[in-house]
């Protein structure tokens, strides 16, 4: 994922908390903010020292990163969106991980799939 595609600044993330809407499931806590003028959706990671160590969190970060990218034609673009890994992550494989934000995102009403096309 593109640094464009980030957001790494902690103001950006208090933003998005702020003003952003939030959506949950078991797995993923994530907060949407729709920007007007951005022509690309970013992402933000927040992943606890509650779920495990730093190599099963970076893991989990790679998941979340990678499912994003799959999914880039799918999610609406000009949001920015922050997620928010919970425990339950921790004991998950990528198509999991996938599956369950893909579900967080629908609830969200950012998750556009086309009916023709298959994970």
């Amino acid at each position: 994922m593109k640094k464009a595609f980030r957001i790494k600044k902690n103001t950006d993330f208090q933003f998005v908390f702020k003003k952003g809407k939030s959506y949950a499931n078991r797995q993923f806590i994530i907060y949407v903010l729709k920007k007007e003028n951005q022509d690309k959706f970013r992402i933000g990671l927040s992943v606890s020292k509650k779920i495990g160590k730093a190599v099963k969190r970076n893991e989990i970060k790679r998941y979340i990163r990678q499912s994003f990218h799959e999914f880039k034609e799918f999610v609406d673009s000009g949001n920015d969106y922050v997620i928010i890994a919970r425990k339950p992550a921790a004991e998950m494989n990528f198509h999991e991980v996938k599956k369950s934000l893909e579900h967080v995102l629908k609830v969200a009403k950012v998750f556009k799939r086309l009916k023709e096309s298959h994970l």
